[in-house]
C-alpha cells in the first residue's frame, strides 16, 4: 500500500531523512503505546482548530511517521497538504504494535482524542477515523466512549478500506507461511516472519477465516473464525457495534458495481518444486476444493481444503499490498518468495496478489461469507455507513487516489 500501511502488509517505506533534515509535521505527542503526529493548517499555529485524526494500519512493529506521511503525500494524490490548505489540522496516530490487539490500540485512539480536544483552540468538532486497521480501532474507541459517557466531540467517522466485515487472506498463503516457519523458521528470521504476522492479535481478530498451524484441515464456510475475533467482535457489540453520535463515512478501493478483478478461481496460483519444499496454492473457488498441497521433499504432503466458500479472490475489494523491499511480493507471492529462499530457486507464480478487503467490508454491507453478495453491485440501504464511496476499478488496500481523496476533503467541508 502510495499508502499509509507499512511493511510486508503495507506501504512502501519512505526514505528515512538526515538528522538535519526537519520532520514534516509541526509537533508531536507521546501517547502511551503510541505517538501522533500534528500537521497544523498554517505556520505559526500552536493549537489544533479543525482536526482530523487519521489512525495508521496493520504491520508488525511500530509506527514510523515519516513513511506514514510519505505514503499519504506522496503519491498519486497529496492528501495531507490538500487537507491543510483547506483549513484542516492533521494528526496520524501511530501505535508502537500495529499487530497487537485493537481492542489494547483503541486505548491509545481514545488518549489520542482526549489530547486533540485539551489541545484544540476554538470548538470544531473532530474527525476520527483511520485506514485499514485504524479504522476498526476508532471506531470500537469512540463507541467505548460513548458507552462510558465520554463526549468525544467527534462530528465524523471515517474509514479507508476498513475490513468491517472481516478481511481474506487465501488459507493455503496461510498454511504454507506457517509450515515454512515449523520446519525452517529457526535459521532465517524472514522465514518466521509472516507466519508470526499471520498469527498475531490484530490478524486473528481482523481476518474472517484463520488457520494457525500448517496442519492438514479442512474447512466449511461457517468454519474458521478464530476465537480472538470471536471474543472482538463480542466486545465490539458490547459497545454498540458502532459510536452512535458521529456521522459514519468510510471508501473502499473495490469496485461498488459487482466487477471483480478478473482473478478465476480454482486456479493455480504458485507451484513450488524443489530440493527441500514442494508446494501448490491455488486461488479459493467454490464447492469442496484443495487449495494447497505443501510437503518436504520425499514426505507427503499436507493438504489444505475447502467446502462451500465464495470465489474470494477474484472479488471485488482492495488488493493485498505488495512489500516493494521484497520484489513486491504480495500474499500468493510471499508464499514464492519464501519458498526460493528454501529452495534456492524461484518456483512458478500465476497470481501474486488477490483480494484482501472485499468491498462489502469495507463499506459494511453484507458478509464475506456470501458469494452473491460479493459479486452484486453493493446495496447502499444493507450499509452500516450513512455515507461511502467505492473505488471505480479494483486497486491496492489502503491506495491514496484523487477519487478518494477528492470525495473525503468534499464530505469534511460539508460537515
Amino acid at each position: 500500500m502510495s499508502k499509509p500501511v507499512v511493511s510486508i502488509w503495507g506501504t512502501p517505506p519512505g526514505a528515512q531523512p538526515a538528522a538535519a533534515e526537519a520532520a514534516p509535521w509541526d509537533t508531536e505527542w507521546e501517547l502511551r503505546n503510541g505517538t501522533a503526529w500534528v500537521f497544523h493548517r498554517s505556520s505559526g499555529q500552536t493549537a489544533v482548530r479543525r482536526p482530523v485524526i487519521l489512525a495508521d494500519g496493520f504491520a508488525m512493529g511500530g509506527s514510523n511517521g515519516y513513511e506514514l506521511f510519505d505514503g499519504l503525500e506522496n503519491g498519486e494524490y497529496p492528501f495531507i497538504s490538500t487537507l491543510r490548505e483547506n483549513g484542516f489540522d492533521v494528526i496520524l496516530l501511530g501505535f508502537n504494535e500495529r499487530s497487537a490487539s485493537i481492542l489494547d490500540n483503541a486505548d491509545v485512539a481514545i488518549e489520542c482524542i482526549r489530547r486533540t480536544v485539551a489541545d484544540r483552540e476554538g470548538d470544531a468538532r473532530l474527525t476520527v477515523g483511520g485506514f485499514s486497521m485504524g479504522g476498526m480501532v476508532t471506531r470500537y474507541a469512540l463507541a467505548k466512549m460513548e458507552t462510558q459517557e465520554e463526549d468525544h466531540e467527534t462530528s465524523t467517522y471515517l474509514s479507508y478500506d476498513t475490513p468491517h466485515c472481516g478481511a481474506w487472506l487465501p488459507l493455503g498463503v496461510q498454511a504454507f507461511a506457517h509450515f515454512v516457519k515449523k520446519h525452517w523458521g529457526e535459521t532465517n528470521p524472514l522465514l518466521r516472519l509472516y507466519s508470526d504476522l499471520v498469527n498475531s492479535p490484530a490478524a486473528r481478530q481482523m481476518l474472517r477465516w484463520h488457520i494457525e498451524s500448517g496442519t492438514e484441515v479442512t474447512l466449511d464456510v461457517a468454519a474458521g473464525q478464530d476465537r480472538k475475533r470471536t471474543d472482538f467482535l463480542e466486545a465490539l457489540h458490547r459497545v454498540g457495534d458502532w459510536p452512535q453520535r458521529p456521522r459514519l463515512l468510510g471508501v473502499a478501493n473495490g469496485t461498488g458495481t459487482g466487477a471483480g478483478n478478473s482473478i478465476p478461481a480454482d486456479d493455480i496460483a504458485m507451484g513450488a518444486v524443489g530440493p527441500k519444499v514442494n508446494a501448490q496454492l491455488r486461488t479459493q473457488g467454490p464447492g469442496k476444493q484443495t487449495v494447497a498441497q505443501i510437503a518436504k521433499a520425499r514426505q507427503a504432503a499436507v493438504s489444505i481444503n475447502t467446502i462451500g466458500f465464495p470465489e474470494l479472490d477474484g472479488a471485488p475489494g482492495g488488493l493485498f499490498p505488495k512489500a516493494p523491499l521484497l520484489e513486491d511480493a504480495a500474499n500468493f507471492g510471499m508464499a514464492a518468495m519464501l519458498a526460493a529462499v528454501i529452495n534456492g530457486q524461484k518456483g512458478n507464480l500465476t497470481h501474486n496478489t488477490s483480494t484482501f478487503v472485499p468491498t462489502i467490508s469495507a463499506v459494511a454491507s453484507a458478509d464475506i461469507d456470501d458469494h452473491t453478495a460479493l459479486y452484486t453491485k453493493v446495496d447502499r440501504e444493507s450499509s452500516d455507513l450513512h455515507d461511502f464511496l467505492c473505488a471505480t476499478t479494483n486497486e491496492g488496500h489502503t491506495v491514496m487516489t484523487p477519487e478518494l481523496g477528492q470525495w473525503i476533503l468534499a464530505q469534511l467541508q460539508e460537515a
